[in-house]
């Protein structure tokens, strides 16, 4: 049996195979990062694209999410604030607000609503 679920936040990040790109950052070792795995690709909630004229010499989310890839394979979606996904089956599609698509050994592309990302289903 099918059962709706609605994540937000954290929530969305949980569905995740792990919380490992989760934009928290723990203070002691958490006994494991594991997720639901309702779905088989990462998601980065809240993404903020870097901001050119910012004076922050921290790192920046990309950097963060590039620097998952160095030990992790999963794809990862970058969802900006009124992004979602709609996950009927074999389908996903990015609604509400364009995102952040990182794969590993690749380049971030934007995606823009309206897009299937189905092949991230698939692994």
């Amino acid at each position: 049996m099918d059962l709706p679920y609605l994540g937000a936040s954290a929530g969305s990040v949980i569905a995740a195979p792990s919380i490992k790109t989760t934009n928290d950052m723990p203070i002691v070792q958490p006994q494991w990062f594991e997720g639901l795995s309702l779905l088989p690709f990462q998601i980065n909630a809240h993404y903020l694209d870097t901001d050119p004229s910012s004076r922050h010499m921290g790192e920046t989310r990309e950097q963060r999410l590039r620097e998952f890839h160095e030990e992790n394979d999963e794809a990862v979606v970058g969802l900006r604030e009124g992004g979602w996904l709609a996950v009927h089956g074999d389908s996903v599609r990015l609604e509400g607000a364009p995102a952040r698509l990182f794969v590993k050994g690749k380049e971030p592309v934007e995606v823009q609503p309206g897009s299937a990302l189905d092949p991230l289903l698939r692994g």
